[in-house]
Protein backbone atom coordinates (compact mmCIF):
# COMPACT_ATOMS: atom_id res chain seq x y z
CA UNK A 1 0.00 0.00 0.00
CA UNK A 2 0.79 3.45 -0.37
CA UNK A 3 2.22 5.65 1.65
CA UNK A 4 -0.39 8.79 2.32
CA UNK A 5 1.53 11.87 2.85
CA UNK A 6 -0.25 15.49 3.68
CA UNK A 7 1.51 18.32 2.21
CA UNK A 8 1.47 21.74 3.84
CA UNK A 9 2.42 24.90 1.72
CA UNK A 10 2.63 28.60 2.06
CA UNK A 11 3.49 29.28 -1.32
CA UNK A 12 3.70 28.45 -5.37
CA UNK A 13 4.05 25.03 -4.59
CA UNK A 14 6.60 23.69 -6.96
CA UNK A 15 7.85 21.49 -3.90
CA UNK A 16 4.10 19.70 -4.07
CA UNK A 17 4.14 19.45 -7.80
CA UNK A 18 7.17 17.73 -7.83
CA UNK A 19 6.06 14.87 -5.41
CA UNK A 20 2.56 14.80 -6.82
CA UNK A 21 4.15 14.03 -9.99
CA UNK A 22 6.55 11.44 -9.14
CA UNK A 23 3.41 9.66 -7.17
CA UNK A 24 1.29 9.65 -10.22
CA UNK A 25 3.69 6.36 -10.43
CA UNK A 26 2.45 3.76 -8.43
CA UNK A 27 6.31 2.27 -7.80
CA UNK A 28 7.13 5.52 -6.15
CA UNK A 29 5.27 4.01 -2.76
CA UNK A 30 3.52 7.01 -1.62
CA UNK A 31 0.79 9.46 -2.54
CA UNK A 32 -0.78 12.79 -1.87
CA UNK A 33 -4.00 12.71 0.29
CA UNK A 34 -4.66 16.19 1.27
CA UNK A 35 -2.87 19.52 0.85
CA UNK A 36 -2.97 22.10 4.13
CA UNK A 37 -1.66 25.75 4.14
CA UNK A 38 -1.58 28.86 6.35
CA UNK A 39 -2.87 31.08 4.30
CA UNK A 40 -5.87 31.72 1.45
CA UNK A 41 -5.56 31.68 -2.16
CA UNK A 42 -1.57 30.63 -3.03
CA UNK A 43 -0.83 28.80 -6.25
CA UNK A 44 -0.02 25.90 -3.62
CA UNK A 45 -3.64 25.45 -3.04
CA UNK A 46 -4.68 25.98 -6.45
CA UNK A 47 -1.94 22.94 -7.70
CA UNK A 48 -3.71 20.44 -4.86
CA UNK A 49 -7.41 21.74 -5.81
CA UNK A 50 -6.76 20.93 -9.90
CA UNK A 51 -5.34 17.51 -8.81
CA UNK A 52 -8.41 16.66 -7.06
CA UNK A 53 -6.80 16.61 -3.55
CA UNK A 54 -9.20 17.50 -0.38
CA UNK A 55 -7.28 20.96 0.59
CA UNK A 56 -7.54 23.22 4.20
CA UNK A 57 -5.96 26.29 5.40
CA UNK A 58 -5.17 26.90 9.07
CA UNK A 59 -4.49 30.79 9.70
CA UNK A 60 -2.27 31.43 12.90
CA UNK A 61 -4.29 34.91 12.70
CA UNK A 62 -7.48 32.82 13.58
CA UNK A 63 -6.60 31.58 16.77
CA UNK A 64 -6.68 33.58 20.07
CA UNK A 65 -2.95 31.86 20.89
CA UNK A 66 -0.33 30.12 18.86
CA UNK A 67 -1.04 26.68 20.96
CA UNK A 68 -4.63 26.81 19.55
CA UNK A 69 -3.44 27.02 16.19
CA UNK A 70 -1.15 24.28 16.84
CA UNK A 71 -3.89 22.18 18.08
CA UNK A 72 -6.21 23.29 15.13
CA UNK A 73 -3.52 22.49 12.45
CA UNK A 74 -3.07 19.12 14.38
CA UNK A 75 -6.75 18.25 14.07
CA UNK A 76 -6.99 18.62 10.33
CA UNK A 77 -4.16 17.04 9.48
CA UNK A 78 -5.21 13.90 11.37
CA UNK A 79 -8.23 13.92 9.39
CA UNK A 80 -6.04 12.87 6.38
CA UNK A 81 -4.46 9.67 8.50
CA UNK A 82 -1.05 10.92 7.38
CA UNK A 83 2.30 7.98 7.18
CA UNK A 84 4.71 11.40 6.75
CA UNK A 85 3.81 14.85 6.89
CA UNK A 86 5.68 16.68 3.97
CA UNK A 87 6.44 20.51 5.17
CA UNK A 88 7.03 22.04 1.33
CA UNK A 89 7.78 25.30 1.64
CA UNK A 90 5.60 25.58 4.68
CA UNK A 91 6.42 29.44 6.43
CA UNK A 92 5.32 28.47 9.70
CA UNK A 93 7.25 26.73 13.03
CA UNK A 94 5.35 23.73 13.84
CA UNK A 95 4.18 23.23 17.24
CA UNK A 96 5.00 20.65 19.77
CA UNK A 97 1.22 19.18 19.36
CA UNK A 98 1.84 18.33 15.79
CA UNK A 99 5.55 17.24 16.00
CA UNK A 100 4.24 14.55 18.80
CA UNK A 101 1.60 12.99 16.33
CA UNK A 102 3.27 12.97 12.95
CA UNK A 103 6.68 12.57 11.51
CA UNK A 104 7.30 15.93 9.45
CA UNK A 105 10.07 16.33 6.75
CA UNK A 106 11.39 19.40 5.34
CA UNK A 107 13.38 21.00 3.01
CA UNK A 108 15.56 24.03 3.27
CA UNK A 109 18.09 25.73 0.72
CA UNK A 110 21.57 25.42 2.54
CA UNK A 111 23.81 22.81 3.63
CA UNK A 112 22.70 22.62 8.06
CA UNK A 113 23.86 23.15 10.61
CA UNK A 114 25.25 26.11 8.75
CA UNK A 115 22.98 29.12 7.95
CA UNK A 116 19.83 27.88 9.41
CA UNK A 117 16.48 30.28 9.10
CA UNK A 118 14.52 32.39 6.64
CA UNK A 119 17.43 33.90 4.92
CA UNK A 120 19.80 31.08 4.43
CA UNK A 121 20.70 31.99 0.63
CA UNK A 122 21.48 35.58 1.13
CA UNK A 123 23.46 35.11 4.12
CA UNK A 124 25.59 32.35 2.28
CA UNK A 125 26.88 34.80 -0.41
CA UNK A 126 27.31 37.45 2.40
CA UNK A 127 29.81 34.64 4.47
CA UNK A 128 31.61 34.05 0.77
CA UNK A 129 30.98 30.51 0.61
CA UNK A 130 31.70 28.60 -2.17
CA UNK A 131 29.54 25.32 -1.74
CA UNK A 132 26.52 25.23 -0.46
CA UNK A 133 23.41 23.39 -1.34
CA UNK A 134 20.16 21.77 0.29
CA UNK A 135 19.40 19.30 3.25
CA UNK A 136 16.11 17.09 3.65
CA UNK A 137 15.60 16.97 7.57
CA UNK A 138 13.17 15.97 10.44
CA UNK A 139 11.58 18.54 11.98
CA UNK A 140 11.87 19.07 15.20
CA UNK A 141 10.95 22.03 17.61
CA UNK A 142 13.98 24.53 16.56
CA UNK A 143 14.52 26.41 13.47
CA UNK A 144 15.97 24.27 10.97
CA UNK A 145 17.39 21.71 13.81
CA UNK A 146 16.08 18.35 13.43
CA UNK A 147 18.27 15.56 12.41
CA UNK A 148 19.57 15.55 8.94
CA UNK A 149 18.36 13.00 6.30
CA UNK A 150 20.03 14.11 2.96
CA UNK A 151 22.15 16.80 1.45
CA UNK A 152 23.59 18.07 -1.32
CA UNK A 153 26.04 20.57 -2.15
CA UNK A 154 25.76 23.24 -4.63
CA UNK A 155 28.83 25.48 -6.03
CA UNK A 156 28.31 29.17 -5.75
CA UNK A 157 29.29 30.79 -8.99
CA UNK A 158 31.22 34.14 -9.76
CA UNK A 159 28.57 36.67 -10.51
CA UNK A 160 25.74 34.61 -8.39
CA UNK A 161 23.51 36.78 -6.40
CA UNK A 162 20.53 35.61 -4.24
CA UNK A 163 17.70 34.83 -7.21
CA UNK A 164 20.14 32.99 -9.45
CA UNK A 165 22.10 31.01 -6.68
CA UNK A 166 18.01 29.81 -4.94
CA UNK A 167 16.99 28.59 -8.22
CA UNK A 168 19.93 26.36 -9.02
CA UNK A 169 19.44 24.99 -5.11
CA UNK A 170 15.60 25.01 -5.81
CA UNK A 171 16.04 22.32 -8.39
CA UNK A 172 18.28 20.34 -6.60
CA UNK A 173 16.06 20.70 -3.86
CA UNK A 174 12.94 19.47 -4.89
CA UNK A 175 14.91 15.99 -6.95
CA UNK A 176 15.92 15.34 -3.28
CA UNK A 177 13.27 15.87 -1.51
CA UNK A 178 10.98 13.36 -3.99
CA UNK A 179 13.71 10.80 -3.29
CA UNK A 180 14.04 10.80 0.58
CA UNK A 181 9.99 11.17 0.89
CA UNK A 182 9.73 7.94 -1.94
CA UNK A 183 12.43 5.71 0.18
CA UNK A 184 11.20 6.76 2.91
CA UNK A 185 7.37 5.71 2.37
CA UNK A 186 8.98 2.41 0.12
CA UNK A 187 11.47 1.20 2.42
CA UNK A 188 11.23 2.68 6.13
CA UNK A 189 13.71 4.42 8.14
CA UNK A 190 15.27 4.27 11.42
CA UNK A 191 16.25 7.25 13.67
CA UNK A 192 19.36 6.85 16.15
CA UNK A 193 20.26 9.70 18.15
CA UNK A 194 20.61 12.38 15.37
CA UNK A 195 21.43 9.51 12.83
CA UNK A 196 18.96 8.79 10.10
CA UNK A 197 19.36 5.72 7.92
CA UNK A 198 17.44 5.08 5.45
CA UNK A 199 16.17 1.64 3.78
CA UNK A 200 15.03 -0.42 6.54
CA UNK A 201 11.25 -1.52 6.49
CA UNK A 202 9.36 -0.35 9.97
CA UNK A 203 8.87 -4.30 10.86
CA UNK A 204 12.83 -4.11 11.11
CA UNK A 205 12.70 -1.53 13.72
CA UNK A 206 12.13 1.49 11.54
CA UNK A 207 10.19 4.68 12.34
Amino acid sequence: MSARLVVLVSGSGTNLQAIMDAAADEGYGARVVAVGADRDDIEGLARARRAGLPTFVVKVADHPTREDWDEALCARIAEHRPDLVVSAGFMKILGPRVLRAFTVVNTHPALLPAFPGAHAVPQALAYGVRVTGCTVHLVDAGVDTGPVIAQEPVTVEDGDDERSLHERIKVVERRLLVDVVGRMARHGWTLTGRHVRLGVPAGDGGQ
